[in-house]
């Protein structure tokens, strides 16, 4: 990527170049109305705008008289960085986050249906509490004990792939833990306490403790090269460093098989946990598919640091 200074150049036409390059990049054309109906500008405006990127980066587009629209061009070299979640968020949610310029998504990308999207004015309340630091009286509707009413600190926000969790400290249970958001009801700030160290982030030992997960292919697969290759592995092994907090999601998202003697059955286990002795340091352990009581116990008992269980 070349390296250019745009200190000199307006943020909002900063963006607007951001704009070009990701067009070019990902769709491989832009033109003037892109501009126009993205920005509200003037076409004037719009001219200007794809005149200075070429000046930029003028081995990156090139004008076809025939569609009448700027194509990217052979070595086409981006001048921003992208990372992949903003490029497919963008892909499939509308180009910016102002949310008024109605943006039309990428028809060819699609995403599995979410059934399990947060109320936005619960997920208000809960959000506006982590920004202030202030605890939250909720309704709370769990499954070991149905509706049961809670004070909570929260800190985070956790995305497991199938619903959105916020990361709290329980004053009831005096512990933190994950709560689903679309469980809470009635929340209400709470203004006449101040949180304690012991109710804020940094006290989240689970939280702030990263672990590696040592994954490799599932010994069951046929072709275990296939996934390897899928994944990225580089000496046969993908190594992740990630919360203990969240790394039993992690496993579970996945379908990392965290058993033994890597014994799960299923065409779903494409990965095998290869440093089980992790598996102590994690807190939300059950979810680990192919977690037990008794092979808890055989890791336990080898001798492990179990200090963050």
């Amino acid at each position: 990527m070349p390296n250019f200074n745009f200190s000199n150049i307006a943020q909002t036409q900063r963006e607007r170049l951001f704009h070009i390059d990701f067009r070019l990049f990902f769709l491989g054309t832009v033109n003037r109305n892109d501009l126009v109906a993205r920005f509200g500008i003037k076409e004037a405006a719009a001219t200007r705008d794809i005149t200075l990127y070429k000046e930029l980066a003028p081995k990156n587009l090139e004008y076809d008289t025939k569609v009448k629209t700027y194509i990217q061009r052979d070595g086409f070299s981006p001048l921003f960085s992208f990372s992949t979640h903003q490029a497919l968020a963008a892909l499939l949610h509308g180009y910016g986050d102002d949310f008024v310029s109605g943006n039309h998504t990428f028809d060819a990308a699609e995403a599995p249906t979410q059934l399990h999207l947060p109320a936005c004015d619960i997920l208000a309340f809960v959000t506006r509490a982590i920004y202030c630091k202030q605890a939250i009286s909720i309704s709370y509707r769990s499954l070991s004990s149905g509706l049961t009413q809670r004070e909570i600190v929260p800190h985070s926000l956790i995305d497991t792939g199938l619903r959105w969790h916020v990361r709290a400290f329980d004053r009831l249970k005096q512990q933190f833990s994950d709560f689903v958001i679309n469980r809470i009801e009635q929340p209400r700030l709470i203004d006449n306490r101040m949180i304690s160290d012991t109710e804020s982030k940094g006290a989240d030992q689970q939280w702030n403790q990263f672990v590696e997960l040592q994954l490799i292919p599932h010994p069951s697969l046929r072709h275990p090269e296939t996934i390897a290759h899928e994944y990225g592995f580089e000496n046969g092994e993908l190594t992740l460093s990630v919360r203990a907090a969240v790394a039993g999601y992690v496993l579970r998202r996945w379908n990392v098989d965290c058993s033994e003697n890597h014994a799960l059955v299923g065409t779903e286990y494409h990965l095998w946990l290869k440093n089980r002795q992790t598996l102590a340091e994690i807190g939300n352990l059950v979810l680990a598919p192919g977690y037990s009581a008794m092979s808890y116990c055989q890791i336990w008992c080898s001798g492990l640091d179990q200090a963050a269980i």
